[in-house]
C-alpha cells in the first residue's frame, strides 16, 4: 500500500506491508510514471512500515529509481530497516540508492541538491 503526501516540493511515497510485486507493485510503478509525467521528480520513498521485500520488490524500486533519474530527478529512501539494509548491501544497491535515517533528513537533503 502507498500513501502519498507532500513535504514542500518533495513527494513522499510511504509504503507499508510487504513489497513483493503484484498489483501493489504495478500501482507503485504507475504512480511514479504519473509523477514524472507531471514533472515532479523529487521523490522520497519512506520504507518505515515495510516489513519485507523480495527480488521483485527490489526490481520495482530499481525501476522507479532509474525512471526518476532519467527524468533528471532524485529518488531517495528513508526508514530502511536493518533487514532491508542488509539486502541492499548484499545486492550492492546500497552504493546506488541514497538512504537516510528518517524522513526529515531525507527531505532536507533535497535542498542541498
Amino acid at each position: 500500500m502507498v500513501t502519498v503526501r507532500e513535504q514542500g516540493q518533495v513527494v513522499v511515497l510511504a509504503l507499508s506491508g510487504r513489497l513483493m510485486g503484484g498489483p501493489d507493485g504495478t500501482g507503485f510503478h504507475q504512480l511514479v510514471d504519473t509523477l514524472v509525467a507531471e514533472g515532479r521528480t523529487k521523490i522520497l520513498v519512506n520504507l518505515d512500515d515495510v516489513n519485507w521485500i523480495n527480488s521483485t520488490g527490489l526490481g520495482i524500486l530499481i525501476s522507479a529509481y532509474t525512471q526518476v533519474k532519467k527524468a533528471g530527478g532524485h529518488l531517495r529512501f528513508c526508514g530502511v530497516s536493518e533487514r532491508i539494509q542488509s539486502i541492499l548491501t548484499i545486492t550492492k544497491l546500497s552504493t546506488v540508492f541514497e538512504t537516510y535515517q528518517n524522513e526529515a533528513a531525507a527531505v532536507a537533503s533535497y535542498d542541498r541538491s
